[in-house]
């Protein structure tokens, strides 16, 4: 089943020069839709809303918290 969620992405600095959104991309199942961001070079934030299977999102929220990437669900 496909369904939507929304997540506050918290990026930190050591991260900004890293494909993180190609990964997203590239490797899950999942489409993002980002809302708003703001970076800089000490840290990142952006709201996205994802859509994918339940089972796709949990491996990406887990790869992203592997990396670093604090996540809030909305």
């Amino acid at each position: 089943m496909v369904v939507s969620k929304q997540v506050e992405l918290i990026f930190p600095g050591k991260l900004k020069d890293k494909p993180v959104f190609y990964h997203i991309i590239k490797n899950f199942d999942v489409v993002p839709n980002i809302k708003e961001a703001s970076f800089s070079t000490d840290t990142g934030w952006a709201l996205v809303d994802f859509k994918g299977e339940k089972k796709a999102l949990a491996g990406l929220f887990k790869y992203l918290e592997s990396v670093g990437v604090s996540i809030t669900e909305k």
